[in-house]
């Protein structure tokens, strides 16, 4: 496993990750309708304006492959929810066939070391991924909000 800074020129394969990630996960949890419009070129696009505007997300790559992301910074309010930490992990995706290999752990320690002080963002509905923080020492805050961007999907705060 590599891992890297992602650049203008892997804004589809990171693009990829995220769509194929979001389809897996979400796709018997948000409506039809949802995903209309979340394609995979939107994503593209996505992505071709947040690294052109500098966005710096860490990718890993297996056997030349884009087969994760990450990405942290300032911690930033959410729905008039106050941050309650300086640093705040702002996405993490792991493509299912590398879950449990450590890919996500490598991710994670890179845009949050051990024992930073962070907050995140998970979908209330998503076990693993709150079981995942939980083994990294992130603990349920009671912050609760919907994803309005996503058909109301209810997201949590995690803090550590």
């Amino acid at each position: 496993m590599n891992l890297r800074t992602a650049t203008l020129s892997d804004a589809a394969a990171v693009a990829q990750v995220h769509h194929t990630t979001w389809v897996t996960t979400y796709g018997s949890i948000l409506p039809p309708e949802f995903w209309v419009t979340a394609t995979l070129e939107r994503r593209v696009a996505t992505w071709e304006r947040w690294l052109g505007n500098g966005a710096a997300p860490v990718i890993a790559e297996v056997a030349g492959e884009v087969v994760g992301i990450a990405m942290a910074g300032e911690s930033v309010e959410q729905d008039d929810v106050l941050p309650v930490r300086d640093q705040q992990l702002y996405l993490l995706y792991v493509l299912a066939a590398h879950h449990g290999t450590g890919v996500g752990q490598a991710l994670l320690d890179a845009v949050v070391p051990p024992g930073t002080a962070a907050q995140l963002w998970v979908a209330e509905d998503n076990p693993r991924a709150r079981r995942f923080y939980e083994r990294n020492g992130f603990a349920m805050e009671g912050a609760r909000v919907l994803d309005t961007n996503a058909a109301d999907l209810a997201e949590v705060r995690m803090v550590r």
